[in-house]
Parts: C-alpha cells; structure tokens; sequence
C-alpha cells in the first residue's frame, strides 16, 4: 500500500550527491568478440573476480572518427555475462555518444580514471623455431588487486607476483607463482610458489591465514600461529632442512 505524505512542504523525496566507485574499461579494439576471448581468460584465472560491478566504457584510445562506431549493445550484453553492469561510457564522439545514450549509458567524458583491472591478454603468436639462443624474457609486472576479496572470490597471478591493496577475507584465495604482497589482513589462503618457486614468498600486514601455502608446502589453521605473528605484520619463506623443506613465518619489523 502506498504511503501518502500529508504535508504538501515535505518532499516524498531528496536528491543528493553521492560517490560511486566504477571499474574503467579501457578499450583496445572494436572486435567484441576479442574482448569476450580475453574476459573469459580472466575469469578463468579469476573465478569470481567481477560481482555486478558498475563499469565505465572508454573508447578514447580507439581513436574513433565521426562515421565510425562500435556495437555497444553486443558490447553491453558480453560485459553483463561476466558480472559486470555497463553504466556509463567515457572518450565518445557525438554520433557515438548518441548511440550510447539510446543503449542506457550516460555521458561520463569528466571521468578521471585513476586505476585500471589488468586484463587477461591473448597468448602471442609463436615464432618459428630458430637455432640460435633467443634473449631471455622480459619480467613480467606484477598483478595488483586494487579491491578486499570477499569469501569465494579466486586470484591467480599467473608467471608474476600478486599485490593485494586490501583484505583477503575468509573463503577467498589468492595464488601466484611468485611472491604474494597483501597489504591488509590476511584471513583466507595465500598461496605463493603456485608451479614450485621455492623462493616465493608471502607479506602480510596481519597474518591470520586459513592456509598459507609455498611450493606445495602449506600449513593451516588446524596448525595455530604462535603469537608472535598471529594478527601481526609477519612474511612467509621456504626453509630447506636436512628433514626436508618448512615454512618460515617471522615478524616484519618496521
């Protein structure tokens, strides 16, 4: 049933300002179904990554010209397969922009985007075989998760090191074949050395793990944390011994 304000002075309404914090999509090409191909990569590395995240659509860096658009509604429905929910788009030019008003996107051209979510990339091409020596691959960046991980949320940093910039609740898990850098409270499974880098290793500002895990050698919660670490800023290595390898967890000191 309907609630009907009595006093005709008071507003059944009040508009506010507010904040909302958006995903940027930056695109690269106009192929949507490239840009499906490495969505899928992702969250294939990544279950659970995107939940209903509102995003912004970028096109200022495919250099569009007046006739020539992209086909946002194919665009929309793929980033909406991927749990995430088109709002606005950011670098279009009029006839584009008028498109996008008609598909549901408002005009976010003020935008300031501050970060962006890397993307998974398409595997290059192989080069034929030659006999001479190649160079040696450049290092590849680390992954930086910009968001805490809620329960049942995946991170895989495949081939790099992770940097978390929040915390890593309960149920969430956070993997990489290098080192594994989170910068707030660690409270579900952190595994680092994912293909047997015995040198990786894990940072945390407060280590309360579920599991914590290096090379394959893990330790869980069943194994309580002294209290020298526990809820403190603490690192993880691998320590090699003549009974095999353990984990080392020490206090960080400042």
């Amino acid at each position: 049933m309907a609630i009907a304000s009595e006093d005709p002075s008071d507003p059944c309404y009040e508009i506010k300002s507010a904040d909302l914090s958006l995903v940027a999509l930056l695109l690269k090409t106009t192929d949507i179904a490239e840009v499906s191909r490495a969505l899928k990569q992702q969250m294939a590395e990544s279950p659970g990554f995107f939940d209903q995240d509102p995003v912004v659509i970028d096109v200022g860096g495919l250099g569009l010209v007046d006739d020539e658009t992209i086909d946002l509604e194919r665009l929309i429905a793929v980033l909406r397969e991927y749990a995430l929910v088109p709002l606005a788009i950011k670098g279009a030019h009029p006839t584009l922009l008028s498109l996008a008003k008609g598909v549901g996107l408002v005009d976010a051209s003020d935008a300031r985007i501050r970060r962006s979510i890397p993307l998974a990339e398409a595997p290059a091409p192989q080069a034929p075989a030659v006999e001479q020596l190649s160079p040696p691959p450049m290092p590849v960046g680390a992954m930086r998760i910009d968001k805490p991980l809620r329960s049942g949320q995946q991170v895989y940093a495949k081939g790099r090191d992770l940097i978390v910039m929040g915390m890593v609740n309960a149920g969430a898990e956070v993997i990489a074949d290098g080192h594994i850098h989170i910068y707030g409270t660690l409270r579900g499974k952190a595994i680092a050395g994912a293909r047997g880098n015995g040198d990786a290793q894990i940072f945390a500002l407060v280590m309360e793990p579920e599991l914590i895990s290096i090379a394959g050698v893990y330790r869980t919660s069943e194994n309580p944390l002294s209290n020298e670490v526990l809820g403190k800023p603490a690192h993880v290595s691998l320590q090699s011994g003549p009974d095999g390898d353990k984990l080392l967890i020490t206090p960080l000191k400042s």
